[in-house]
């Protein structure tokens, strides 16, 4: 049925480009040569130029129809599949730059339609129109998060949108790009909102890949194939956001500067980070503290068989690990190294870095 109200539409607008064509064409030689071209020729002939000209532009689009057709059709799926994967904040935010991006346009046409010339001023207005336009959609896209900002602060602030489940940004920092962690956390759906990663953290990244250090490329490469990863398969958005603060050199106070800006949550694993943020009231989710919170739990006087990788630092130690990879320090147990044996839960030391369980060989 699209199909061929398509066809139809197509066919409806090649008679009109053809008497559209004759008009322009009138149009340029009264202009030019200051003379009426219905003067000069009989009354019948403009009228079956114009005719003529309609249906053979017609017949032209009709024969064309189809292949215009099928393009359109493939044009709007392509738009709709656009418009289905792209964030709702984005399209308001874009639908809101456009309608100001036009306003301003229609403003300056009315300057423009003083020009006397008529096929002067008609080409610039429409392309007065396209440029406000996009340049307006273009910026509110960019300038969403500001946006919604603006719109959350008139509508009652920061905790009322909070109460109405409102998804803090999260703004991503060199170290938890490059752990990778990050791509495998929000696969689970567990972070919710906008992922940003601002162009000055994206630079590092570059920076690190280009090092002459086989380590640090090592790390910048992999910190780039995760970031490309999460663009193409997290249903969660993730966007690179080119605001900077040129007169702040260190990427960390960046950080804390656009997480205030946007009032977003910084995503790291960076201690040191980690306790600056929260000094300066700037939210933070680290994920070791999330690694370290999910791990199983074990209480003293606890049985456990673990299986000593090496001897430990202190006389009598042995070394184990836990399959999340946490270290166990077994009293007793130097000497049975790539041995399995039981021991008994003592105590646990949990820090920021990490959980450490010492036992005792049973």
């Amino acid at each position: 049925m699209l199909t061929r109200i398509l066809k139809v539409f197509v066919s409806a607008v090649g008679f009109v480009i053809g008497f559209g064509v004759v008009a322009m064409l009138q149009n340029l030689y009264e202009y030019f040569a200051k003379a009426s071209l219905v003067a000069l020729l009989q009354p019948w002939v403009l009228p079956l130029i114009y005719i003529a000209c309609g249906l053979l532009s017609g017949v032209i689009f009709i024969l064309l129809s189809g292949r215009i057709a099928a393009a359109i059709e493939r044009g709007i799926a392509k738009l709709e599949k656009v418009l289905s994967e792209t964030p709702a904040l984005s399209l308001l935010s874009g639908a809101i730059g456009l309608v100001i991006g036009l306003v301003i346009a229609a403003l300056l046409s009315v300057i423009i339609g003083l020009i006397p010339v008529a096929w002067v001023a008609v080409p610039l207005t429409i392309i007065d129109f396209i440029i406000f336009g996009y340049l307006g959609m273009t910026t509110g896209v960019k300038r969403r998060v500001d946006i919604a900002n603006f719109i959350q602060t008139r509508r009652g602030g920061r905790e009322q949108h909070k109460a109405a489940g409102y998804a803090m940004p999260k703004i991503l920092d060199t170290s938890v790009i490059i752990d990778g962690r990050i791509f495998d956390i929000c696969k689970t759906g567990v972070l919710e909102g906008e992922l940003i990663v601002p162009e000055f953290v994206l630079s590092e990244l570059q920076h690190i890949a280009d090092s002459s250090d086989d380590m640090k490329r090592m790390r910048g490469r992999r910190g780039l194939d995760v970031l490309g990863r999460m663009q193409k398969e997290l249903l969660a958005p993730v966007h690179i956001m080119d605001k900077d603060y040129d007169d702040t050199p260190d990427v960390d106070a960046k950080l804390l500067k656009l997480a205030k800006d946007i009032e977003g949550k910084v995503v790291t694993n960076d201690y040191n980070l980690n306790k600056v943020s929260v000094v300066q009231g700037v939210e933070v989710l680290n994920i070791n503290e999330l690694a370290n919170a999910i791990k199983p739990i074990l209480q003293a006087g606890e049985d456990l068989a673990v299986t000593i990788v090496k001897d430990g630092k202190e006389e009598g130690q042995g070394v184990a690990y836990l399959a999340d990879g946490t270290m166990v320090v077994v009293e007793g147990a130097k000497g049975k190294s790539e041995q399995t044996v039981m021991a008994t839960v003592t105590s646990i030391l949990q820090t920021a870095a990490g959980r450490m369980i010492f036992a005792r060989l049973k």
